[in-house]
C-alpha cells in the first residue's frame, strides 16, 4: 500500500510525463542538456540521468544533483471526410495542451571507480481530449469527449563502475509505474472480449520491472563511445480495461537500445550523434494491426492494437562552449512515424505522428559552481491519412510540439 501511494504521490506532481509523444511515445531526449541536443546523450557524462540514457556514464559524472522541469505542449488535430454516417464527419482539436514535466538526477562517487545513483523521470505518454461534433457523437461514435490519458514513470537506481581508467559499465533496474484512462470509446463495446472494460472506467495504474545495462568507453581525450540496452518492461496488466489492450489489458514499455559517439572537436566545441531502436511491435497493445479486429476482438491475446511499427531514431548536437560560464546547445532529432495508413482510425486516440524535432539551449554555470539550464524543442507538423473502415470515408491525424524546460544542477 505505501509503495503505490508512493508512486501515486509522484504521478500526480507530473513526474510521469503525461503526454509525450515524440519518439512514438518516447520522449526525444532526457535531462535538459540531452534535450537541449536532440537528445543525444549515450556517449555524454555531463548530468545524472544516466539511468535513462547509459547507466555507465555516471562513473564519470561526479557527485551531483539535477532538478528540472519540462513545460510540454503537442497540439492534437484529427478529422473525417467522406463519410456517409449521420454526423459521421468534421475536424476536432484535442484539449488539455500544456503538461509540467519534471526529472530528478542524483549521483554520489562512493570512490574513484564506483558510482551510486537514482534517475527519475517519465519514459513517455499518450494523452488526447477531443470534444463531442456539436448535437452529435464524437469523431469515434461513442458519447462525450475522446480521448486517453497514459503516463509512466520510471524510477531507476543505478550502479557504474570504471573498469579500467577510461572504460566504464553500469545497470539500471527499472522501477515503472503508470496510469491509464479511456473516455469516449463506447462504440468499441460491440468489438471486444470483455463488455464494461473498455470505456469510462476512471483511471486504473500497474506496475512494472525492467533493467538498463550500458558500456562508455574515452577511447581519447576527445572521443568517447558509448552503449546502452533496456529490457522489455513487463508490468501488471490494466484490469479495467482489459477489454480494450490486447492480451487482456497488457501495456509493456518495448526494449530498446542505444549507441553513440562524441567528439570534442576542439576545445570549445562538441559534436554527438546517437543512434536508437525502439521495438514498439514487441508489445502486442501497441504493435498488433489494429485489422486484427477481423479476427479477434479487443482485449484478446492477438486482439488489435495501434499497430505501431519499430522505429530508428536519430539524435545529433552540438555543444558550444562561448565561455567559462557559457555553454550554447543545438540539435537535431529524427524519428520514423511508428503509425500506418491502416491504423489511423484507433491513433485518433493516440497520433504520436511527429518525426523531425530541431532544439535549442543552454547552461550558465554560476560563481558557486551550479548550473542553470534550459532547453527549448519544437517537433514539426506531420500527418497521417487512411481509410476509415467503420464510418467510411477518410480520416487524417496530425499533430506538432513545443517544449520548453529549465533545471539547476548542484555540484557537491
Amino acid at each position: 500500500m505505501k509503495k503505490t501511494q508512493l508512486m501515486v504521490a509522484l504521478a500526480t506532481l507530473g513526474l510521469a510525463g503525461s503526454a509525450l509523444a515524440t519518439d512514438g511515445y518516447f520522449s526525444h531526449g532526457y535531462g535538459m542538456k540531452a534535450k537541449g541536443m536532440g537528445g543525444a546523450a549515450t556517449a555524454m557524462s555531463d548530468d545524472a540521468f544516466g539511468g535513462a540514457n547509459n547507466p555507465a556514464s555516471m562513473a564519470f559524472v561526479g557527485n551531483r544533483l539535477d532538478l528540472g522541469v519540462d513545460v510540454f505542449s503537442p497540439r492534437r488535430e484529427a478529422s473525417r471526410t467522406g463519410s456517409g454516417v449521420i454526423n459521421g464527419n468534421g475536424s476536432v482539436d484535442s484539449d488539455s495542451n500544456y503538461f509540467l514535466v519534471p526529472e530528478l538526477g542524483y549521483n554520489r562517487m562512493l570512490n574513484p571507480d564506483l558510482a551510486l545513483g537514482v534517475t527519475v523521470y517519465g519514459n513517455g505518454g499518450m494523452n488526447t481530449d477531443y470534444p463531442a461534433f456539436a448535437n452529435g457523437p464524437n469523431l469515434l461514435g461513442g458519447q462525450g469527449k475522446l480521448g486517453v490519458d497514459l503516463m509512466q514513470l520510471i524510477v531507476a537506481p543505478t550502479a557504474a563502475y570504471k573498469i579500467a581508467p577510461n572504460h566504464s559499465i553500469g545497470i539500471s533496474p527499472l522501477i515503472g509505474y503508470q496510469r491509464f484512462k479511456a473516455h469516449g470509446v463506447q462504440a468499441f463495446n460491440g468489438f471486444t472480449s470483455s463488455l464494461g472494460n473498455v470505456t469510462n472506467r476512471g483511471y486504473d495504474d500497474s506496475f512494472g520491472y525492467g533493467v538498463r545495462i550500458g558500456y562508455m568507453g574515452k577511447l581519447t581525450p576527445t572521443f568517447s563511445i558509448g552503449a546502452a540496452y533496456a529490457s522489455t518492461m513487463k508490468f501488471d496488466e490494466f484490469s479495467k480495461y482489459k477489454g480494450l489492450f490486447a492480451e487482456q489489458g497488457g501495456m509493456d514499455i518495448p526494449e530498446n537500445y542505444n549507441l553513440g559517439v562524441a567528439w570534442q572537436a576542439t576545445p570549445a566545441f562538441l559534436v554527438a550523434l546517437d543512434y536508437q531502436r525502439i521495438n514498439y511491435s514487441n508489445v502486442n497493445s501497441v504493435g498488433n494491426p489494429s485489422t486484427n479486429l477481423a479476427f479477434a476482438p479487443l482485449g484478446a491475446d492477438n486482439g488489435p492494437g495501434f499497430g505501431w511499427k519499430d522505429v530508428d531514431v536519430w539524435k545529433l548536437g552540438v555543444e558550444y562552449r562561448y565561455s567559462q560560464q557559457l555553454t550554447l546547445r543545438a540539435g537535431y532529432n529524427h524519428t520514423d512515424n511508428p503509425i500506418q495508413s491502416r491504423d489511423v482510425v484507433f491513433n485518433i486516440l493516440a497520433p504520436a505522428v511527429v518525426k523531425d524535432h530541431a532544439t535549442l539551449g543552454f547552461t550558465y554555470t554560476l560563481a558557486s559552481g551550479n548550473e542553470l539550464t534550459m532547453a527549448y524543442m519544437h517537433a514539426f507538423k506531420n500527418d497521417v491519412t487512411g481509410p476509415d473502415g467503420f464510418f467510411g470515408g477518410t480520416d487524417k491525424i496530425e499533430m506538432y510540439e513545443n517544449s520548453l524546460g529549465i533545471a539547476y544542477s548542484w555540484k557537491m
